[in-house]
């Protein structure tokens, strides 16, 4: 049952609730905050609104027409488990005051009309999302970057690298070695306790925990496994979980980031996408086809190929993503669907019963802005299905030892974000079809990222030094 403007209003009172906390999301997929204490927060603002700037939002609006209103979505309300004194966190949209609509370059707001625009096609009722984001736990980060040079430092007393440290108490001397982090129980696993603290926080937040566990990485990678739901609603949910993990990790002393490739030489964070549509109570990702799929299913994977390189600026969307997705490291960049293949960028995970028969696209990764990356990949899938793209047949064989004349036939995802922002700017009318995103919108994103790629460009990087310094 959807809780309603009188809900949260009783649970305000019930929760003795001090503050309540307007929560929406920016361009880049970063949760923005507003607090009102709660003699100011009425019934009236669950229908007219709470005003803000929008012009001091990165990506968004120009100075001379900045005011913007956020709208709570009661269905959202949770109690913060992280403040002292009692918050009622609420999601909001950004909306228009001229016209009361969702703001154009709103990712929330795109999320909901591409749940709309799905009805409206008529070809599902609802699609159905579960990402698995993984991440890194840090006992300290350290960078600079100015004229006289930079450097990174990552401390992680569970690393490899840390078995000559002195620490006080000793050394423990258990550690995974470099890829072994793939499950050993503690000590090995340090990060025990905090993964249960986080997954009872977002049980109390309404995020249901299906597993948790150490990922491959050794230096404290992580990946908690949470509950599919439909695509604005987890897309919510990936906000709340994001929030938790950066706060409990805090909580211990501790850092929690979800960048792609911290560290060199062992693996990346990525973040599977699981997605399914659904019409009727039925899936139609079931079938009698190729590992128990649809058609339907098929050309949905069609679509999602076909549009992987255009997706790759959403999906990937930070010049570090692609340091990950290298060819040969396992990473998932060859453009093919298979039931077996971790290197393929579609898989077909195997389940038990039709029901749950879904795709999991493999390339995306959790710095992606979740509102935009889901609505982006059913759209993508979708176009599919519309067109009837087929995949072509699947890839069970290794990717990597394909013989050389059968490789070059399988395409690649992008290997940089400029090229990933080149493919968006030349194939991106899947993504504007029934208004869902505007070319507006696509060209603020382009603008915003392309900031990011210059700015990478032009800082010199201390690889440089090893490979030319004596050139």
């Amino acid at each position: 049952m959807a809780l309603s403007a009188n809900d949260v209003m009783k649970m305000i009172k019930e929760k003795e609730v001090k503050f309540v906390d307007l929560r929406f999301t920016d361009t880049r997929g970063k949760e923005q905050h507003v607090s009102v204490p709660v003699k100011a927060f009425e019934m009236d603002k669950f229908e007219s609104g709470h005003f803000f700037d929008g012009s001091s939002i990165a990506g968004w609006k120009g100075i001379e027409a900045s005011d913007m209103l956020l709208m709570p979505d009661p269905d959202s309300a949770r109690m913060d488990p992280f403040t002292d004194e009692p918050v009622l966190n609420l999601t909001c949209d950004a909306v228009e005051p001229s016209d009361g609509k969702g703001y154009d370059r709103d990712p929330r707001t795109i999320a909901k009309r591409a749940e709309a625009y799905l009805k409206s096609s008529g070809l599902g009722d609802v699609a159905y999302f579960g990402p698995e984001p993984e991440f890194f736990i840090f006992d300290s980060v350290t960078w600079n970057v100015d004229m006289s040079g930079c450097f990174v430092k990552i401390k992680s007393e569970e690393a490899p690298w840390s078995s000559g440290e002195e620490y006080e108490g000793g050394n423990m001397g258990h550690r995974a070695p470099v890829k072994g982090g793939y499950f050993p129980v503690p000590p090995a696993d340090t990060l025990q306790d905090i993964r249960n603290a986080i997954c009872l926080a977002l049980e109390q937040q309404g995020v249901e925990v299906e597993v948790h566990h150490h990922e491959v990485a050794a230096a404290g990678q992580c990946e908690i496994g949470t509950k599919f739901n439909s695509l604005v609603k987890r897309a919510d949910w990936m906000q709340i979980l994001k929030y938790t993990i950066w706060n409990v990790a805090h909580s211990y002393g501790k850092t929690a980031t979800f960048m792609p490739k911290p560290i060199v030489g062992d693996n990346g964070s990525g973040m599977h996408v699981h997605q399914s549509v659904w019409k009727g109570g039925q899936n139609l990702f079931s079938g009698n086809g190729y590992a128990g799929l649809s058609d339907f299913a098929l050309y949905y994977i069609g679509g999602i190929i076909k549009h992987a390189r255009a997706l790759n600026a959403i999906t990937n969307p930070g010049t570090n993503s692609y340091k990950r997705l290298v060819p040969g490291f396992e990473a998932p960049i060859n453009l093919a669907y298979s039931s077996r293949n971790r290197s393929a960028s579609c898989r077909i995970p195997l389940v038990t019963s039709p029901k749950a028969r879904r795709v999991e696209v493999r390339f995306p990764d959790p710095t992606s802005n979740s509102y935009l990356a889901f609505a982006a990949m059913l759209m993508a899938g979708l176009d599919g299905v519309q067109n009837k793209i087929h995949p072509g047949d699947p890839i069970d064989k290794n990717l990597y030892d394909l013989p050389p004349a059968q490789a070059k036939k399988v395409q690649n995802v992008c290997s940089s974000l400029d090229m990933a922002i080149d493919h968006l700017n030349k194939d991106r009318d899947f993504l504007t079809k029934g208004g869902v995103f505007s070319d507006d919108m696509l060209d603020a994103y382009c603008a915003l990222k392309m900031e990011e790629v210059t700015r990478f460009r032009m800082t010199t990087h201390p690889v440089e030094f090893d490979m030319y310094y004596s050139s």
